[in-house]
């Protein structure tokens, strides 16, 4: 419902962007849950991955229809860019990731590194100059990545690390695709088809190469994730954070996603039985600040 009063275009750009940020953050701290619960089941990150598109590319089928699937004024490298960012190869990583590394982890690292690598791809490509107190705040996300990074890869086993090393990878990804998306000239909704279209595609290729199971999987389990990874995370949240985007800019839309840490942290807690220590609140708390600080809240410059 949010998503289609955003859509319509009955509130102001910032009440928008600041709407479509929160909502991202919510459903995106459920993913994290339903990912990382799915660890448990027959479900494979081809399996999630066929779910997570293959519901908004359905739904969407009108919008990336009349758009095409090669839209004639949008460059095929931004297309290319938008896809692997919050597509096929985004999903792929971090579902990978995620199935290895426990929530609280996963929000922190994940969620804590897409505004860091969407800030520097800013400052670097396109000569964002954030103002001191945002940088203080980027500051305050890599302390708190660097507290969880030194507390649990000490006591990680030894394949433990591949998990950590690919959440910020793919951080880095959803960065490239927030700044492609932002020069794209497409609506949220159009992205959104068009990346839901062309992963589900992928994912079909991947399936006919390595096979499913979701044919073998119980109906509750499936109804599950296409509640949370097709309906929530692969329509709303990516229609909530194009519209925050458009409204916000690229570099403050991407620093919402650090309030994922401290609400994946809980839920990983209270519903998927983790253990959470002091190292960990820490780093949630440290890095939940940091991007109360990146937003610009305490900011002086306009």
């Amino acid at each position: 419902m949010v998503a289609l009063t955003l859509a319509r275009g009955n509130t102001s750009p910032a009440t928008a962007g600041y709407a479509g940020a929160v909502v991202t953050v919510l459903i995106w701290a459920g993913w994290i849950l339903a990912t990382r619960h799915s660890a448990g089941t027959a479900l494979g990150t081809i399996d999630l991955g066929l779910i997570r598109y293959g519901v908004p590319a359905l739904l969407l089928t009108p919008v990336w229809l009349k758009t095409g699937l090669l839209p004639r004024k949008l460059p095929i490298l931004l297309l290319a860019l938008m896809v692997a960012g919050s597509g096929a190869v985004f999903f792929q990583v971090s579902a990978f990731a995620i199935h290895s590394v426990p929530a609280s982890s996963v929000g922190i690292l994940l969620g804590g590194s897409m505004p860091l690598a969407t800030a520097l791809i800013g400052m670097t490509l396109f000569g964002e100059r954030p103002d001191r107190m945002r940088m203080v705040g980027f500051a305050a996300i890599v302390v708190g990545v660097v507290i969880l990074l030194a507390r649990n890869l000490a006591a990680s086993a030894s394949t433990g690390w591949a998990g950590y090393a690919l959440l910020p990878a793919a951080a880095t990804l959803w960065a490239i695709y927030t700044h492609a998306f932002r020069r794209s000239g497409l609506s949220p909704l159009q992205g959104s088809a068009l990346i839901a279209a062309w992963s589900f595609l992928i994912h079909l290729v991947l399936a006919a190469c390595f096979g499913s199971t979701l044919a073998g999987v119980p109906i509750k389990e499936i109804a599950l994730q296409i509640t949370s990874q097709g309906i929530l995370s692969g329509l709303v949240a990516m229609v909530a954070y194009g519209f925050a985007v458009k409204s916000l800019g690229s570099t403050q839309a991407a620093a919402f996603t650090a309030l994922t840490p401290v609400l994946a942290m809980i839920g990983g807690a209270v519903l998927l039985g983790e253990q959470i220590g002091p190292f960990e609140m820490l780093a949630a708390v440290v890095t939940a600040v940091g991007v109360a600080l990146s937003t610009g809240v305490l900011s002086t410059r306009t």
